[in-house]
């Protein structure tokens, strides 16, 4: 059988990736078969506003997409195959299908706009796309950007009625190429908080570590427990959380298209989701809606990530809703999360300790490994980063350490306390002052729906510190609020670290996957 090498030819040489601690997988497997032994056949694996799906339909569906796409789209292993669509049953089925027919699977959120799902097919060398057909206007101008596309099928959501599932209809089910642990599979892009995305390429292995790691130890299901979250399958943290963990495990995931808090909330206890995952911001939205209450009947674990949780946050959720917010931090790079905590060991404010399988430390300014203090977090775990072909990799890989470019302070007893992120501290007159710090005092305030603190220049002090503030409903943007609000803070931390400036907005700008985007506020 010919193999498409692209992908392989194309990972960083072996000095520069990081050192790996290897779980025991078997030399030869496919991610998806091992994902679909997860639940019997019987057991109910999706749900949503369309219908039940069980495993045994997401295996049988999966399966035709990969004969359609090897079959009659000549889809070679190794190709990649962009995917575009809410989460939903179908999408799930062709992920499962593109890793089934020995593809590497390249989604896409589904806010991108045209130019930059070109830099994802022209970065992948995408040759095959399957996309839902209300997200095609973009993609088809996109493809008019570039000329790597031989074939596209579109499908209509979870509706059954389009390209795709009338083509697979008469099909049987393709019997998994014979992949290994090492084979590509998935081409994750990072959101492009810094600069333009980074293509991360994680083997059939990495796909399952996450779940046998985090999972196991802090975000455990079982059959019958439901997992929902807000974010799509393209953003690393939502492919764990609403497909990988649930069917690992035998249990099942919901979706919702419009994942807005009050969504979220109804969808919760129409179909009694017991795992929830998602943003901080929305926790803290969450804490406001009226239907919150119904949604508490069936809810036993709570995860948070992808920006900072806010000790504020964490208070108000436990006091409101009787749960313990597991926080964590992962990176699109090493495919999940790498430290976290669960349970009676949550300390709040700190993000945890590594997760089983991993190692963690803080590096000092000659990259050597501290006991504690402050310094850029480093990790080694069974995941790690190779990038597609970037010389940014000597920037991530430090050592044999990956570098994700936070500063945490990190506890005698292994805790990790997040700083900020290594370019945004704050130096102001020669203190540095960690930006999340600040905007946790300031959540604290009940004017406060939002925020986004950053350091500006100052002539005097270097920097001085700038806070951006989505005003919660009934407070008035004014100058008292202002001075209110800056006394609060003064009250709270240290006085030298209070916002000198303030700026009231109607929302912060952010990435497709909800991180607050601060270049665009400095800018």
């Amino acid at each position: 059988m010919s193999y498409d090498a692209f992908v392989r030819d194309r990972l960083p040489p072996a000095d520069q990736q990081p050192h790996f601690h290897l779980l025991d997988y078997p030399e030869r497997m496919n991610a998806a078969v091992e994902l679909l032994r997860g639940g019997r056949t019987d057991d109910l694996a999706v749900v949503n506003a369309h219908g039940r799906w069980t495993y045994a339909d997401l295996d049988n569906l999966s399966g035709r997409i990969a004969r359609l796409l090897v079959e009659e789209e000549k889809l070679v292993p190794g190709n990649r195959v962009l995917l575009r669509g809410p989460n939903g049953y179908t999408l799930f089925a062709a992920w499962l299908g593109v890793l089934k027919a020995g593809g590497v699977v390249v989604a896409t959120m589904p806010l991108l706009r045209p130019g930059e799902i070109a830099t994802v097919i022209d970065r992948a060398k995408v040759s095959h796309a399957i996309v839902d057909s209300r997200f095609i206007g973009d993609f088809r101008e996109a493809m008019e950007q570039t000329r790597h596309i031989k074939s596209l099928i579109k499908y209509d959501g979870d509706h059954g009625r389009g390209e795709l599932e009338t083509r697979c209809v008469d099909l049987s089910p393709l019997s998994p190429v014979d992949t290994g642990r090492d084979d590509p599979a998935l081409l994750a892009f990072t959101s492009g908080t810094t600069g333009v995305p980074k293509g991360c390429v994680q083997f059939h292995r990495d796909i399952l570590a996450p779940c046998d790691t985090f999972a196991r130890a802090h975000f455990p299901m079982a059959p019958g427990d439901i997992a929902m979250t807000s974010a799509p399958i393209a953003f690393t943290f939502g492919l764990g959380a609403t497909l990988l963990f649930p069917l690992r495990f035998g249990a099942a995931c919901a979706t919702i298209e419009q994942p807005t808090p009050p969504a979220m909330l109804e969808a919760i206890a129409a179909y009694r989701v017991t795992h929830l995952a998602t943003a901080p911001t929305a926790y803290k939205a969450m804490l406001s809606q009226p239907g919150l209450d119904p949604a508490l009947g069936s809810l036993k674990t709570c995860l948070s990530a992808g920006e900072h949780l806010p000790e504020a946050t964490w208070l108000a959720w436990k006091d409101r809703a009787g749960l313990s917010i597991v926080d964590g931090i992962g990176s699109t790079e090493l495919m999940h999360i790498f430290i976290s905590e669960s349970g009676e060991a949550i300390r709040p404010g700190s993000t945890g300790r590594a997760v089983p399988g991993y190692e963690a430390t803080v590096l000092d300014a000659d990259n050597r490994p501290m006991e504690e203090g402050v310094g850029r977090l480093a990790i080694r775990g069974p995941t790690g980063c190779r990038y597609l072909d970037d010389p940014r990799q000597a920037d991530y890989v430090v050592e044999g350490w990956n570098v994700t470019g936070d500063t945490y302070r990190k506890d005698r007893d292994g805790y990790y306390w997040y700083m900020a992120r290594s370019d945004d501290m704050i130096v102001s007159s020669g203190y540095n002052i960690g930006a999340p710090e600040v905007e946790n005092a300031l959540l604290a305030h009940p004017a406060v729906a939002e925020c986004a603190v950053i350091g500006t220049p100052c002539p005097e002090r270097g920097q001085i510190v700038k806070a951006f503030i989505v005003p919660a409903a009934g407070f008035t943007p004014d100058e008292a609020l202002i001075s209110d609000l800056q006394y609060f803070v003064k009250r709270n931390i240290a006085p030298y670290k209070y916002p000198r400036a303030i700026e009231f907005r109607d929302a912060l700008p952010k990435t497709a996957t909800g991180k607050l985007r601060r270049v665009e506020l400095r800018d």
